[in-house]
């Protein structure tokens, strides 16, 4: 699978999943954009992408941030053609949905969902002219099937399955294709700041009996992202071990 002459945009790319979708991708022979918050960490990724002898720069993005999201495109697209748009950016908090609060509920909504809303808006409009281009997703199986004190995350990434689905019919006659990867419990920041206990009990109800790593589910991505998956749009794949089969 294959990504050369072709430019990919990989937000949350400083870390977690989207740091491992950004250097598979770039691997692959993709030039890729670290998008990221981290000014410190995104700069240093491209570095070290560049010190193997890949093509990767930083610019930075809030994806919470309408004025963020218009001057990251406005710079990106300025410099040339985007093939591929991974939304990978995301931000989540185990918490009973009763001890949320509405700016947390914002913030998550914002980031998880509006966010690659947003984002994809700002840079579709050279895809349907050039009537190619393949987006990629990140939701959650928490979005799928529901996760016990991520009641308005799961929404969000409900939502941005859904989203993923509509925008893919919408796109198919300018050839181009919009699917999701849903990841289960990976060994991300996010995931291990949970107790220990908690940890045992995911790992043990996951048939694989062990976490994801960030590396799954940047190869699922690589597969949305390249010509393999040409005549596959509106899908999700779920990235899990075995613990969602529905």
């Amino acid at each position: 699978m294959r990504l050369d002459g072709k430019t990919a945009v990989v937000t949350g790319a400083a870390s977690g999943i989207g740091r491992a979708t950004a250097e598979t991708l770039a691997r692959a022979g993709a030039a890729v954009i670290i998008a990221d918050l981290s000014q410190d960490k995104g700069e240093q990724e491209a570095e070290r992408l560049r010190g193997d002898g890949l093509k990767a720069s930083y610019v930075a993005i809030d994806v919470a941030s309408d004025e963020s999201i218009a001057a990251f495109a406005k710079t990106v697209l300025g410099r040339g053609e985007v093939h591929v748009l991974v939304n990978g950016a995301g931000f989540g908090k185990g918490q009973p949905f009763v001890d949320n609060d509405a700016a947390f509920w914002e913030r998550v909504v914002d980031i998880n969902f509006l966010g690659p809303v947003k984002l994809t808006r700002a840079l579709l409009g050279p895809m349907i002219e050039r009537k190619s281009g393949k987006i990629v997703n990140v939701a959650s199986d928490a979005g799928r099937v529901g996760s016990s004190g991520e009641t308005v995350y799961a929404g969000a990434k409900g939502g941005l399955i859904a989203f993923t689905k509509s925008l893919a019919r919408e796109m198919a006659r300018y050839s181009i294709n919009v699917n999701c990867v849903c990841p289960g419990p990976t060994e991300t920041p996010m995931l291990m700041v949970l107790p220990e206990n908690h940890l045992e009990a995911f790992k043990r109800a996951i048939p694989m009996r062990r976490f994801g790593q960030p590396a799954d589910i940047a190869n699922a991505i690589l597969f949305f992202a390249s010509d393999l998956s040409s005549y596959i749009t509106g899908q999700t794949l779920s990235v899990s071990g075995g613990l969602t089969m529905a």
